[in-house]
């Protein structure tokens, strides 16, 4: 029986292209903005969401921490409590890798998080050593135990010089994250330089957090003592855009 697949495309060209393309929010980056909605208590708001599975996981993962999410059309909002719960449960966690970006949010604002591993105990906790290290610099008991990322930081987080191995953009959004409440001044070196990582930077500096050197190697973060809700509107998706 023949193949109804086509294993190759015929292009003409020649012909002037024009018009206009509507290219939705960046999935790397709203993604992220979600997670570190949990820094400030209150609705914040986050604009050109584009409609994909993934940002209704986070939304689920989110209201199984405590807030409130709506979501219509494009526009996601998400009201965070005082005290939202601390557990990232592995049924969510396993369908989306983006749901580690809790980790530094629920340890800077809660004091502890427990965030189930991505793909389980041995392949889960691959790349993660960044994040954990990371963490244990800032003053946190990070550790992986049964499947779950457990870190701990009753008496807050302290700044201090995180120097990266390489620029991972899980552990810079992760530690920037967590720096952003903390007592003092965090510098992370060899930070990762993406724009979606300097879109959560814009966020947060919307929330309140002092933050310097986005889109360069050395990012500078002057801990503050709270955050507040924000409005934000995503960057568009670079990888639609082509």
């Amino acid at each position: 029986m023949a193949s109804s697949s086509l294993d190759r495309f015929r292009i003409t060209g020649g012909c002037r292209l024009e018009g206009e393309v509507s290219v939705t929010g960046a999935k790397n980056s709203v993604l992220k903005l979600m997670a570190a909605s949990l820094l400030a208590v209150g609705r914040t708001t986050i604009r050109n969401v584009p409609d994909i599975a993934d940002v209704e996981i986070m939304a689920d993962l989110l209201t199984r921490l405590g807030c409130t999410v709506e979501h219509t059309e494009s526009v996601v909002t998400i009201d965070v409590p005082a005290s939202p719960l601390h557990r990232a449960d592995y049924d969510l966690v396993r369908k989306m890798r983006a749901s580690i970006n809790v980790l530094g949010p629920l340890v800077a604002r809660v004091g502890q998080a427990e965030v189930a591993l991505p793909g389980g105990d041995a392949i889960g906790s691959r790349g993660l050593d960044f994040h954990i290290k990371g963490l244990e610099s800032l003053g946190a008991k990070a550790r992986v135990e049964h499947g779950y990322v457990i870190a701990e930081a009753p008496n807050g987080l302290t700044g201090t010089a995180i120097e990266l191995d390489f620029p991972s953009v899980g552990a810079t959004e992760n530690l920037m994250t967590a720096a952003v409440l903390a007592q003092g001044v965090t510098t992370i070196d060899n930070a990762a330089r993406e724009p979606d990582l300097v879109d959560l930077g814009q966020f947060l500096i919307g929330m309140g957090a002092q933050i310097e050197g986005l889109g360069s190697p050395l990012i500078t973060i002057t801990g503050v003592k709270a955050l507040k809700p924000t409005d934000h509107t995503t960057i568009t998706d670079r990888i639609i855009a082509g």
